[in-house]
């Protein structure tokens, strides 16, 4: 009898052990503020504003969707845009500001002359100086460089990099905004650039 109580005390202990790891294991980071993980994400919006005109239009990149927004551009015009993650109706981004630190936006324009300028303010400036991308301008050269060859954006949401940087590098047949090394995917968007 003694024998069959010391060995549930054994499985119950190594049973509590078990379920502690996983638990703990689940966790990126020991850092609270980022509970940011990829499968939380929804959507990713780009609220495009053409400077001439002032008027916003949305687009929504569904994640895991099977079809890309269409984001129409004018060459020659200039717009801001805003990047906004959202966990079903519930706004993300602010979670990616609170932990800024540990984000940065990566913009890559295959086929496409878009000159990039990264806005944010400092709610969303690492401590490194570096802006994580959710406020940026666009200068339009030509949407599309090539209309054979679809044009896009690819955005992707990196988290805690090692390095990054705000420079610009060219890619095939457009540039890519944004380097870094290390780090995790948090999200990716694609949009059709169109014009």
């Amino acid at each position: 009898m003694k024998n069959i109580f010391k060995n549930t005390t054994l499985i119950l202990g190594l049973l509590f052990l078990a379920v502690s790891l996983s638990l703990t294991s689940c966790n990126r980071s020991d850092d609270e503020a980022d509970d940011l993980p990829q499968e939380e994400l929804s959507d990713v919006l780009l609220r495009v504003t053409d400077v001439a005109t002032g008027t916003p239009v949305v687009y929504d990149y569904q994640v895991n969707s099977t079809t890309n927004p269409n984001v129409k551009l004018i060459n020659g015009h200039t717009y801001n845009v805003e990047v906004i993650f959202k966990n079903g109706d519930e706004d993300a981004t602010q979670e990616i500001k609170d932990a800024k630190d540990e984000h940065f936006l990566v913009y890559n324009f295959p086929n496409s002359d878009i000159t990039l300028t990264r806005t944010d303010d400092a709610s969303s400036t690492r401590g490194d100086g570096s802006r994580v991308g959710l406020k940026t301008k666009w200068v339009v050269n030509t949407a599309v460089k090539n209309a054979s060859a679809p044009s896009q954006l690819v955005l992707t949401l990196f988290h805690e990099p090692v390095t990054v940087s705000e420079a610009s590098a060219v890619s095939g047949n457009g540039v890519i905004y944004g380097t870094h090394t290390g780090g995790e995917t948090d999200a990716q968007a694609n949009y059709n650039i169109i014009n």
